[in-house]
């Protein structure tokens, strides 16, 4: 049987940039002083820089001394930093640059030029300069969405309709009555006759349903997944008794009750399934979590959760592979002191990120009792993956709203496959 072949995507990038777009998201400057740059896969840099120097130019006529510092200094960055590359990178490059006020707010003035840089997970195809009071955070955003084709059948005795997923739109392809009669025979005709008229034109039916389905799915469009849908038990019917080309029978992700069947059902379906779609991905993540359960629950010492364990596991080199979730939203601290080198870290939500800094700069060393300490923060994510590049781990972050999410979520968002049972 023909299983999912999903399009392996870097679940640690995609994290990154999610991350770091969901924070672009939230700020925005004191004027029109945030620069968004999109540059497409094959346009020449120096194209871009002459832009660039022509925007300084122009940004000189800016009435507030602040505002065109800040636009002037964004834009030097944007610069320097397109001037470290030969060429444009394979699938193009975003940066976002601007003056942004210190962590924990500032008065104006305070603000500190910040650059970020976004290898696209995608090939980028569009040229953009925005200089706002916010970022353009939206194309890198649409590349996200997962592409992979879905297909949809909403099925009842009745008739019956396909449609198809791609990006975020559905469109419906075509809808066919079933000509099956009614459950109610007509005078003259004995029950059972009728019952068995009527089971020889809904097998009819579904077989015509069934070449449908393959001509559109396997033929034409190649879905990575079918969802079918209708009212009442004829979707179970038609799937239980295999009526499905056996590659299709295999790419159901799932049945879902609806009222509707044909192209009203298609919609419907459609409507009710943005759980299951948020990300195609969930059909790999699926797996991955069925895997790691399946060690804990059958307790062949190859399964560990729990951050403190998963942690120690990986820095030894024992564990194989680490399961976490997005939205851990878990911190790492460091405070180095300055004199001994002596390292404290700790683990903390993003919430308690600030005061807890606060708190350790604010201490003596345990080790020598300096009180000159620096003190960093990283996303737990980006703090495994370092040491994951160390050992030849692979980290896998998934979905924590999906279903199977919720799984890990409940064991501590995180867990690892070891290599072997550290315990014999």
């Amino acid at each position: 049987m023909r299983k999912f072949k999903l399009q392996k995507q870097d679940s640690v990038k995609l994290y990154k940039i999610r991350k770091t777009l969901e924070e672009l998201s939230q700020k925005t400057g004191r004027g029109t002083e945030l620069i968004s740059l999109y540059v497409p896969q094959g346009k020449q840099l120096h194209e871009v820089i002459t832009n660039l120097r022509e925007e300084q130019g122009t940004a000189d006529n800016i009435k507030s001394d602040l505002t065109r510092t800040h636009v002037v200094d964004s834009l030097s960055k944007v610069v320097q930093r397109l001037k470290l590359y030969k060429k444009t990178p394979e699938r193009g490059l975003v940066i976002f640059c601007g003056a942004l006020p210190p962590e924990g707010g500032g008065p104006l003035g305070s603000e500190v030029v910040k650059i970020y840089e976004i290898d696209p997970p995608k090939d980028l195809k569009t040229f953009l300069y925005r200089c706002d009071d916010h970022f353009h955070v939206d194309i890198l955003k649409d590349m996200l969405k997962d592409d992979n084709l879905i297909g949809f059948l909403a099925i009842d005795a009745k008739d019956a309709g396909w449609g198809l997923l791609h990006g975020d739109k559905i469109e419906v392809l075509k809808e066919t009555g079933s000509g099956v009669a009614g459950k109610h025979r007509q005078g003259g005709q004995s029950a059972k006759r009728f019952q068995k008229l009527r089971e020889m034109e809904l097998t009819y039916f579904f077989n015509r349903v069934a070449d449908i389905t393959k001509e559109y799915f396997i033929d034409i469009y190649p879905i990575k997944g079918l969802i079918i849908s209708g009212p009442g038990p004829t979707k179970e019917e038609f799937i239980n008794n295999n009526y499905l080309e056996y590659r299709l029978q295999d790419m159901v992700l799932t049945t879902i009750d609806a009222s509707y069947s044909g192209s009203e059902g298609i919609r419907e379906a459609f409507a009710k399934s943005g759980e299951i779609l948020s990300d195609f991905r969930m059909v790999e993540e699926k797996k991955i979590i069925e895997g790691l359960f399946k060690h804990i629950n059958s307790n062949t010492g190859l399964g560990a959760y729990g951050m403190k364990e998963v942690i120690n596991y990986l820095k030894n080199n024992v564990a194989e592979k680490i399961i976490v979730t997005d939205d851990t939203n878990l911190y790492r601290i460091e405070c180095k002191c300055k004199k001994c080198q002596n390292i404290q870290e700790d683990i903390v939500e993003l919430p308690k990120v600030i005061p807890r800094k606060t708190e350790l700069l604010n201490t003596a060393c345990p080790n020598c009792n300096s009180t000159d300490s620096e003190v960093s923060q990283q996303d737990i994510v980006d703090y495994l993956a370092l040491i994951a590049t160390k050992t030849g781990t692979t980290i896998e972050v998934v979905s924590g709203k999906a279903e199977h999410g919720t799984m890990l979520s409940s064991i501590g968002k995180i867990g690892a496959i070891l290599r072997y049972n550290p315990n014999q």
